[in-house]
């Protein structure tokens, strides 16, 4: 699932972007994948909540960019963002990946999502899937999309049925 706030949607476009392209590359097919917006950082975490507790996705996404101003505000919705994203993880068990942007300058936002290599929202979505096959391993591999991935070279046993005798692949 991703979450994106319409806030500095030009640069969230850009991330989104490069989740999308990394869960491509980790045979996630675009019907599988559910994405919504809010108005902006700090309606994340709600937003996660409620998606999670749906128990519909694997893994979700909370995508946004903050840029620091000339106030606190910056501060303020930076804290309360990323507390209550972990939060969400960890009480839903539900990975929840902090894919935020906090820089202090439209400048350093750009160089972290435009397209191409330095774009974060990449490395977001390879961390989704990730710590979503993580999750279905430790809870016995009752995640949809795991078990879909699992014979696309994440967590693919190679070698003998014998469960101690197996190599497990990740990216």
């Amino acid at each position: 699932g991703i979450i994106k706030t319409r806030w500095n949607d030009k640069h969230v476009d850009n991330l989104v972007s490069g989740i999308k392209t990394a869960l491509s590359e980790c045979k996630v097919q675009e019907d599988n994948i559910f994405e919504t917006s809010v108005p902006g950082a700090f309606e994340l975490p709600i937003a996660a909540q409620f998606l999670a507790l749906s128990g519909t996705v694997d893994a979700i996404i909370c995508t946004g960019v903050l840029i620091k101003g000339d106030t606190m505000h910056f501060e303020y919705i930076s804290d309360a963002v990323s507390k209550g994203i972990m939060n969400i993880g960890l009480n839903t068990r539900t990975p929840v990946i902090f894919g935020v942007l906090t820089c202090l300058t439209e400048a350093q936002v750009v160089a972290r999502s435009t397209p191409g290599d330095g774009n974060h929202g990449y490395d977001w979505g390879k961390t989704a899937v990730e710590m979503a096959l993580l999750r279905a391993e430790a809870l016995g591999g009752t995640t949809v999309q795991a078990k879909v991935l699992k014979g696309m070279g994440f967590a693919e046993e190679k070698g003998k049925k014998d469960k101690k005798d197996t190599e497990k692949i990740f990216f």
